[in-house]
């Protein structure tokens, strides 16, 4: 016996073909972010070295790094939608703060734009499911504001001053400071001392919650690690 394929009945499988197709574009894909801050002192004091955005010196804070969608297996996904390209013009009202919170060290001198832009091409299109271009530096900024990681710090006697403190007594300052268990890594200074540099913590996949990270980043940090100026 034959088949006969009506025009309602082909225009509807092509529909629902479509549909499949389309999904992934939307759809969450992803288990927790990576909320990442990093300390300018010690971005800056490696043989690289480091160049002040166009505003001046940034404060001796830690700055924001990123917004991280990521999977339970410690991989992630990246530059997920390059017909969303980022656009300064949608986050004005938040370029003051982003200025002070978010700024660049890259050489040469900047407004900022280009790395807000490589984040939010890289990483911030694979969280449009939840946040779109100006949610995601929102609430990116209002994490930053929930986690001081330096006031945490300080208050356990661990101060950017060049000193060596221990890399577990930095842990648990954080971990009693802001209650999470943080990852943490490092980088090397100009005569191969491993200095504190980047502070990671889990936020839930809606972007709403600070959570218990389910993967760490790998540890490069030695057991003595230095806290420099800035």
């Amino acid at each position: 016996m034959g088949f006969f394929f009506t025009p309602r009945f082909v225009l509807i499988n092509v529909i629902v073909i479509f549909q499949c197709f389309s999904l992934p574009t939307f759809a969450q894909d992803f288990d927790f972010f990576y909320f990442v801050q990093n300390w300018p002192g010690s971005y800056c004091d490696t043989e690289r070295s480091c160049c002040y955005p166009r505003t001046g010196k940034p404060s001796a804070d830690f700055k924001i790094h990123g917004l991280w969608p990521n999977y339970n297996d410690g991989t992630y996904p990246s530059n997920c939608d390059p017909s969303s390209p980022f656009d300064r013009t949608q986050i004005s009202d938040l370029v003051s703060s982003m200025e002070k919170n978010w700024p660049s060290l890259a050489c040469p001198s900047s407004d900022n734009t280009k790395f807000w832009s490589h984040e939010w091409n890289k990483h911030g299109t694979c969280s449009e499911s939840v946040l779109d271009q100006y949610e995601y530096f929102e609430t990116t900024l209002n994490l930053k504001a929930q986690a001081n990681i330096l006031q945490a710090l300080q208050t356990a006697g661990i101060n950017p001053d060049g000193s060596h403190y221990s890399l577990d007594k930095i842990k648990s300052a954080i971990e009693e400071g802001i209650k999470l268990t943080p990852g943490i890594s490092c980088n090397v200074d100009g005569s191969g001392n491993s200095q504190l540099y980047e502070i990671y913590l889990c936020v839930d996949s809606s972007a709403s919650n600070f959570i218990d990270c389910p993967v760490f980043p790998n540890s490069n940090c030695a057991s003595s690690v230095e806290f420099p100026k800035f």
